[in-house]
């Protein structure tokens, strides 16, 4: 694990260095993944069929309303009940998130207004491969369905074996209607430009690999996307204070995600830093995903060591990480030091995992530094606005004169006369 000291001389040539690994490998697949896009917009199911054979070894593409609606009987019940309470604390907190459509009369008898509506039909990704996500189906889904959204569709990688049923148990309970067995960037095209079996969606959520990741920034424009999201992130600010062994076990609970998933302490404390290395080290010894987890460690993890807490902040909102933890003695101290972050996680007894699961915020969470400009995942997603105006004849007669004087400015006189026609 890289060990960085903000006194160095060479620290920013190193910081920069390390902060630039994670942006390279897009370009490398995007060719892979235009060439996908191309061929499901140009062949439809063809195309969907054949990914889906070479990708995940199967043709099975759409999941029988039966077998969504029996998946639940082949599911624990201790697993169903922490589903159930999961579902309800993330519709509360998202409840709280729900905007209404309102009108205002101005004195003049001009009405102005903005009507907020869900969007029609969502297209869910649900990430597969490495690991099973039913937390994932609720998190995209409830904001979804406080919107009002009228139809949910997901898509998860799927195997010759088909959907592990929690996954299918998860989506029943969000009432989603319609599931498909197909992932990768040929699932995000299928939900853009619609085919036979497939329909085309107004928006695509939810995280997934690079290829999806790169699949949803190209069809952005033909359809909305809620971000770009990549590996998963945690960065934690330690000064000193706390147990080191907790510190460990959160830069592993992102580490075990994938390979380039990135976990990062930044800690005024150099003792600390070598307590944290020292019992990262321990911990992989007998962590199930000790592989994936020791090389994202290895390759994309770091303690940084710097001088003051307000250093540490400044590093913070430099990297904008997805996951923050303020595993200080006073967190709602440093707080409004805190600029950009997609989950902050306030004191030692706030571990990252409890926000993946049941605390109730959304745990799709922008990464890659777009925590500068992007938010969670949350109803606002999944809605859209439109503006309402309506003036009558008086109410244009006072503010007539000074549209015409604008539009004549700008040189569009058939502004100006559609206006002036009326007043006349």
């Amino acid at each position: 694990m890289l060990i960085l000291q903000s006194e160095d001389k060479n620290f920013l040539e190193q910081y920069t260095e390390f902060r630039s690994k994670a942006a390279a490998m897009a370009a490398d697949v995007e060719p892979v993944v235009k060439n996908i896009i191309s061929s499901v917009k140009q062949e439809g199911d063809t195309a969907l069929q054949r990914f889906t054979e070479q990708f995940d070894g199967h043709g099975n593409i759409p999941v029988s309303t039966d077998e969504i609606q029996s998946a639940k009987d082949t599911v624990p019940a201790d697993i169903m009940d922490a589903l159930q309470e999961a579902f309800k604390r993330i519709e509360t907190f998202h409840r709280k998130q729900l905007q209404n459509s309102w009108i205002q009369t101005e004195p003049t008898g001009e009405i102005l207004g903005q009507v907020v509506r869900p969007l029609e039909r969502v297209g869910l990704y649900v990430p597969g491969g490495k690991a099973v996500y039913p937390s994932s189906v609720l998190m995209n889904a409830i904001p979804a369905l406080v919107a009002g959204v009228e139809e949910i569709i997901m898509v998860t990688p799927g195997s010759r074996d088909g959907i592990e049923p929690v996954i299918l148990a998860a989506a029943e309970m969000c009432s989603i209607q319609k599931v498909f067995q197909v992932g990768g960037a040929q699932a995000v095209a299928a939900l853009s430009y619609g085919t036979d079996t497939v329909p085309r969606v107004d928006k695509i959520v939810g995280p997934g690999n690079i290829y999806v990741a790169t699949a949803k920034k190209l069809v952005f424009g033909d359809v909305d996307i809620d971000m770009i999201a990549g590996p998963s992130e945690i960065l934690i600010v330690s000064d000193g204070t706390g147990d080191p062994e907790w510190v460990a076990a959160d830069m592993l609970s992102q580490a075990e995600h994938d390979e380039m998933a990135s976990s990062i302490v930044v800690t005024t404390s150099a003792a600390f830093a070598e307590q944290v290395e020292k019992a990262v080290q321990a911990q992989l010894a007998d962590l199930p995903k000790r592989e994936i987890a020791e090389k994202s460690i290895n390759d994309n993890g770091a303690v940084i060591i710097v001088k003051t807490l307000e250093d540490a902040a400044r590093i913070s909102n430099d990297i904008a990480p997805e996951h923050l933890e303020l595993f200080v003695a006073d967190p709602w101290g440093l707080l409004p030091s805190i600029k950009n972050a997609g989950a902050i996680f306030l004191g030692y007894h706030t571990p990252e995992p409890v926000g993946d699961y049941i605390a109730g915020p959304n745990h799709v969470l922008p990464t890659g530094g777009t925590a500068r400009f992007f938010s969670p995942l949350s109803v606002d997603d999944f809605i859209k606005k439109s503006s309402l105006l309506s003036f009558p004849q008086s109410a244009l007669q006072k503010v007539g004169t000074n549209v015409m004087k604008l539009a004549g400015y700008e040189q569009l006189e058939a502004h100006a006369r559609s206006v002036k026609k009326r007043l006349q």
